[in-house]
């Protein structure tokens, strides 16, 4: 089994480098209130993986997208995305400091904080996205397209997990911890995008593969 994949959407919603912002918008939550939005997160990063891989060809069938063109788009966007790990900055698109004030009013309004933004952007964004629709075309069977989204559930677990134990987390790792943990994932990141953005080029330019050989 090829656990690539994984390993890719691991180092992409890096539920680890999200903690901060867990703590940050359940500031005064009851436990129950910041169980039902672990659960709603990481059911909702769970359904955002298992879509992409699920329908992601067939909207870029809609669109008239060839895959070559989204490997590289894809590949670009996970550069970006690595990069701004290296700075120990989360992968994804985040909201400035007044929209987190904001979102952080708004979140005693209801459990739809667990859904945006915490994990749309923050944890699933269109990184993660276009990475699970890059490795749904590699699938060659329904076996592999299934472990795709049952990585999805690995992650939504994993999410699951760094949030429940988010504030022992925070104390154990410190600031600094988080800051190492997320440029080492985005120096993973930045290696996996490199080899994607690689792979589409040749599709789009063979002659490339040419003067490599």
């Amino acid at each position: 089994m090829d656990f690539k994949p994984l390993i890719t959407l691991l180092a992409i919603v890096n539920p680890l480098a999200i903690v901060p912002f867990f703590i940050h918008y359940t500031q005064g939550f009851s436990p129950e209130q910041r169980r039902r939005t672990i659960y709603t997160s990481a059911f909702t990063a769970f359904v955002v993986i298992a879509v992409s891989a699920l329908l992601g060809l067939n909207i870029l069938e809609f669109f008239g997208i060839s895959l070559a063109s989204f490997q590289v788009g894809g590949g670009m966007l996970l550069l970006m995305s690595s990069l701004n790990m290296l700075n120990a900055q989360p992968a994804e698109a985040k909201p400035s400091s007044h929209e987190l004030q904001d979102g952080a009013e708004k979140a005693a309004m209801g459990a739809s904080i667990a859904v945006v933004p915490l994990t749309i952007p923050l944890l699933t964004g269109p990184a993660t996205m276009s990475t699970v629709v890059i490795y749904a075309e590699r699938a060659t069977d329904a076996w592999q397209l299934a472990a795709l989204v049952a990585y999805g559930a690995v992650i939504a677990v994993a999410t699951a997990l760094c949030f429940a134990l988010a504030q022992p987390i925070a104390r154990v790792l410190g600031k600094t911890g988080i800051n190492v943990m997320t440029r080492l994932m985005g120096l993973i990141l930045a290696a996996l995008a490199v080899e994607v953005m690689a792979d589409g080029l040749l599709k789009l330019f063979p002659v490339l593969g040419n003067h490599l050989r």
